[in-house]
């Protein structure tokens, strides 16, 4: 068997944590590569060493000194390593990266030395080889990831080293200058070595024990979810559930490798097992997998008589959105009434000129655009055989006086989303929650 660890930045913020880390990696040989973060936070008011970098780059821009901002960084990775009792020395590589910096160094480049520093440290205190993600993970001319060419180039250095840490977050554009990911973006680094590895098992690590069934800044300790597919997950990602990159999904995905959403300071916890099918899932306890939720969203609605016989209608819509720079998220319509679920702040910008141009475009009988609305995702592969789940959904918001302003529900049957007022959201959701679990 042969398994990638990521661990993020709570995982590896500090000495304790780094011992914690190297326990896991050694309680099984099938631990072979091991993708790492930059240190995060150590204690609520911590600053990340990723916003450390981030203030010396934008001191550096304005030509002030990065010396405060750099000096804790530097501080930050000598405590881990003397607190480690290593026998090792970055000092070449600070005034490499001070001086870069100071000659107005990339973005990127500056943000990716977090994860650059910490991989080294961890490599030599587990006794794996470095790879720096500079010369295994590529993108494109338009910054995209290319797939292709890094599965190639990392199976070629993977075959080369029995055991290895890779710095997550960052890869190389084709004139060889750093470029990242979104913030987060150590998990598709694991997801892609993973994939190139041929792993059997992809274990992300992070400081909570797997998905939970809600959001537990609203509802009280949330059930967790002991397994999900890879679509239940896209769909809880978009619509606000973080524990993982959603665009981490997709190399394995492909290769049909499993996650396993792990606890770093509670190992024994088994976590959330993320799976390619329904038939490689287990059995949910429950109806529904989770419920997510988003705010800041508006409806555009669109009212034209026999709007269902003018062929085209739906597409000049889309157009105009799309003219404007607007994506759309979701089209409930009725016979006569086009719904069309944007981003109040893709819109608002444009919207006196989106107005004026559907005007022109369709000619409609009246538009009414609606603000403030919330998107609430009740989401499970359960759902499709289990009778009454609308019902349920629509009882809970009733009970709690929750109006419903939008229905929408997917073919796939995974999911049925709601749109209420945002004023409303908290106690929808929890209200939702209570139904289907407790």
């Amino acid at each position: 068997m042969l398994k990638v660890l990521k661990f993020g930045g709570s995982s590896l913020a500090d000495a304790e944590q780094f011992r914690k880390v190297a326990a896991i990696v050694k309680s099984n040989p099938a631990n072979r590569y091991v993708v790492a973060s930059a240190p995060g936070k150590r204690f609520p008011d911590d600053i990340k060493v990723t916003d450390l970098l981030l203030e010396c780059y934008r001191l550096a821009r304005k030509k002030e000194s990065i010396d405060g901002p750099f000096g804790k960084i530097e501080d930050r990775f000598r405590g881990i390593i003397a607190d480690l009792g290593m026998n090792l020395s970055l000092e070449s590589e600070f005034a490499t990266i001070r001086l870069v910096i100071k000659n107005r160094a990339s973005r990127d480049y500056v943000a990716s030395r977090g994860e650059y520093l910490n991989s080294m440290i961890l490599a030599e205190y587990l006794g794996y080889a470095f790879l720096d993600a500079e010369d295994a993970i590529f993108f494109t001319d338009d910054g995209s990831l290319d797939l292709v060419r890094t599965d190639e180039s990392l199976q070629v250095l993977l075959s080369e080293a029995d055991r290895a840490v890779i710095p997550g977050f960052y890869g190389s554009m084709p004139n060889g200058t750093v470029r990242t990911f979104s913030r987060g973006g150590s998990d598709i680094t694991g997801s892609i070595v993973a994939r190139a590895s041929k792993a059997d098992l992809y274990e992300n690590w992070t400081d909570v024990s797997g998905m939970l069934m809600a959001d537990p800044r609203i509802v009280s300790d949330p059930e967790p979810i002991p397994c999900i597919t890879y679509r239940e997950l896209r769909e809880l990602s978009y619509m606000g559930a973080s524990v993982m990159h959603e665009d981490a999904i997709f190399p394995v995905r492909e290769a049909g490798i499993p996650i396993n959403i792990r606890n770093t300071n509670c190992p024994e916890a088994p976590g959330t097992m993320i799976v390619a099918s329904d038939e490689q899932a287990t059995k949910p306890p429950h109806h529904v997998t989770g419920i997510s939720g988003k705010r800041g969203f508006s409806a555009i609605h669109v009212e034209k008589s026999m709007m269902n016989g003018q062929k085209g209608f739906g597409r000049r819509v889309l157009q105009v959105l799309e003219e404007h720079g607007i994506n759309f998220e979701h089209l409930p319509s009725s016979i006569d009434t086009m719904s069309v679920v944007v981003n109040t702040a893709e819109l608002e910008p444009e919207r006196d000129a989106v107005i004026k141009a559907l005007e022109k475009s369709v000619a409609p009988d009246h538009i009414d655009i609606v603000n403030d609305l919330a998107l609430l995702a009740v989401v499970g592969r359960g759902m499709v055989r289990a009778h009454g789940t609308a019902y349920r959904v629509f009882k809970a918001l009733a009970s709690v006086d929750v109006n419903v302003r939008m229905i929408d529900q997917g073919s796939s049957e995974l999911n049925i989303i709601v749109g209420i007022d945002a004023v409303h959201y908290e106690k929808a959701l929890e209200a939702i929650y209570k139904e289907f679990v407790k």
